[in-house]
């Protein structure tokens, strides 16, 4: 799923690596230092680290592995997505896994995207750039079926769903959309809204169900049972 690719004032893209192998943190600082529009504005080799210096360099994108001593990345971008004041922050996942579970706690802990390692530059840096944008991206082997194999294995979540009163009806179908993968363009169409309206019924829906962005969107919309596989 992806949106708009550009930050809202066209402003430089701070991005903090979190890896424990050097090597891929030379490679990616190489290939993003290179790119107009992003710089890297510092390194972390273990979970903690991540969140540490997440909290004092405040980047708009976190590279974050999984697979880190002390915290891994799931629990890591957890602290981070529950960090008052953080809320800006998006954290795009980075791993050579690609099951399903991992999918689902990632984007449950907070993450706005999932990528494989093994994806190309130009994948990595649309990535990026979507994320910071404020919308959310998965990677294109790991599907929404995915997530809704995952979910099935869980009932519906009653005190989750209870949260849908809040919405009106048209930010339900939008919602269920979302949770389908659309973007507002798609979205608009399907409904016959022009893309700004359907963004705005986005934003309305994120308001009302404290979601940090589209991702938390998806997980609401399968958790609730309002889409299901």
């Amino acid at each position: 799923m992806s949106g708009e690719t550009e930050t809202p004032d066209g402003a430089e893209i701070k991005v903090l690596l979190a890896d424990d192998e050097q090597l891929v943190r030379s490679g990616f600082r190489l290939l993003l230092d290179t790119e107009d529009g992003i710089t890297v504005v510092g390194e972390a080799a273990t979970g903690s680290d991540a969140v540490t210096k997440t909290r004092a360099l405040r980047p708009d994108v976190v590279l974050m592995d999984i697979r880190m001593p002390h915290l891994d990345g799931i629990e890591a971008t957890r602290q981070i997505a529950g960090t008052p004041g953080l809320t800006d922050v998006r954290v795009l996942i980075l791993t050579t896994y690609d099951t399903d579970t991992y999918v689902f706690e990632a984007l449950e802990a907070g993450a706005s995207g999932f990528l494989l390692k093994d994806a190309g530059p130009a994948e990595l840096l649309h990535a990026i750039r979507v994320i910071a944008a404020g919308d959310a991206l998965l990677a294109p082997r790991i599907t929404r079926r995915l997530i809704g194999q995952f979910t099935t294995r869980r009932p519906a979540d009653r005190a989750a769903a209870d949260q849908l009163d809040a919405l009106t009806d048209r930010e339900r179908e939008v919602l269920a959309l979302v949770g389908q993968g659309m973007s507002n363009h798609e979205i608009g169409a399907s409904l016959f809204l022009s893309p700004a309206t359907a963004r705005t019924h986005v934003s309305h829906a994120m308001t009302k169900l404290g979601a940090r962005d589209r991702a938390q969107l998806v997980v609401l919309a399968y958790r609730t049972g309002l889409v299901t596989p």
